[in-house]
């Protein structure tokens, strides 16, 4: 454990927006950023100090990252295991490897969530078609539920919902391509998410709980303060403490959760910023990025109190004008209120993320603001 200074370097593994709203964060604090990513002038080379073009598998683009930083983080959980491994026993990476072995294993994740006592959907390993078989003829596989790889789906990628009988012939064909986990299905009133941070130095701090609306399996809207009890968020936050603890994580985590009749069950967890923190940067003390950054660097970790309600909608390509990107006009009623916060990406495609809204007002004003944008 170290502590990282402004005016040192920070590494991070990945491109994308998260590491874009990350290095932000760390220049506004002073510190030197420089990221890896296989694509030329991605969204966070932008606003880097350095880019390392390269894929997430070249060691010798991951040893230059290595060589020019004073701490590597990441902005997502497949990287590449023998990069991993060679950071983590060469570079300083203070979420070190673990953590990340174990989120990024759908199975191995909810094992070891069950084992610290906390609630999770029931699941069902398959390790491939032919287990998949045994199981479909042991009647252990149930309606509703979800097939999921155990690894590299997000977003909606890598699952199928399985209604009935109907849909066994697509989920085998998955479980032929890879390793499954099988969930039972919720019966959730909310689905509801915390941001945790653990610093280097074992301090740990939450963000408030929000709500999450998704749409075809892609988060669309989350809303601070969550439409939930107090005693269901008090709940909530603690789980949320009790898995960064019980991982020993370091940085910002999300933590999925459902809201049910019977208390808090944990769906997933991811060990990086995450979409629904994003109401953050504008509506709290400190941002999720800010915080993660303080965290790798082993500062102090800021307050996370709320200036204010807000909701976060997420911006997709099918909701831009595709040949103008900068066309902002069918989301004229929320720029009175709204902090726009656009990734810098080259080409709007459907059901990609674009960028986000933060829509600083009383919830329900919020809604209505968005409702009238025409993509809710």
């Amino acid at each position: 454990m170290k502590t990282i200074h402004p005016y040192q370097t920070i590494g991070i593994i990945g491109g994308g927006q998260l590491a874009r709203m990350m290095c932000i964060a760390a220049k506004a604090m002073g510190y030197y950023t420089a990221v890896l990513d296989p694509t030329p002038n991605c969204p966070a080379a932008q606003v880097s100090d350095r880019e390392i073009t390269a894929a997430y598998d070249d060691l010798a683009a991951i040893k230059r990252l290595a060589e020019i930083t004073d701490v590597v983080t990441y902005e997502f959980e497949n990287i590449d295991v023998n990069a991993l491994e060679w950071l983590s026993d060469n570079a300083y990476l203070p979420q070190g490897s673990e953590t990340l072995r174990i989120s990024r294993h759908r199975y191995l994740e909810k094992t070891a969530i069950s084992k610290m006592g906390i609630p999770v959907a029931e699941f069902l390993l398959i390790k491939d078609a032919g287990d998949f078989d045994k199981q479909v003829a042991d009647k252990r596989v149930t309606f509703p539920s979800i097939i999921k790889t155990t690894t590299l789906g997000y977003d909606g990628k890598g699952q199928i919902v399985l209604r009935g009988e109907e849909d066994l012939i697509r989920a085998r064909a998955l479980a032929e391509t890879s390793e499954c986990i099988i969930e039972k299905f919720v019966d959730f009133e909310r689905e509801v998410s915390v941001i945790v941070a653990r610093s280097t130095t074992g301090e740990v701090k939450t963000f408030p709980v929000a709500e999450n609306i998704h749409i075809n399996n892609i988060l669309h809207l989350s809303i601070v303060p969550a439409r939930i009890s107090d005693k269901v968020a008090k709940e909530a936050v603690e789980v949320a403490k009790t898995i960064a603890s019980g991982l020993g994580a370091v940085g910002v985590m999300g933590v999925e959760m459902f809201a049910t009749a019977r208390g808090i069950v944990v769906n997933e967890i991811a060990p990086r910023p995450h979409n629904s923190g994003h109401f953050s940067i504008d509506a709290c003390i400190t941002s999720q990025f800010e915080q993660h950054v303080r965290a790798v660097c082993g500062l102090p970790l800021g307050a996370t109190d709320l200036h204010t309600p807000v909701v976060m909608v997420n911006i997709l390509g099918n909701h831009m004008n595709k040949e103008q990107l900068h066309d902002l006009s069918r989301f004229s009623p929320l720029l009175p209120y709204g902090k726009i916060h656009l990734y810098g990406k080259a080409a709007a495609v459907d059901g990609r993320k674009m960028g986000h809204f933060n829509v600083l007002d009383d919830v329900e004003n919020a809604l209505e603001r968005i409702k009238k944008t025409g993509i809710w």
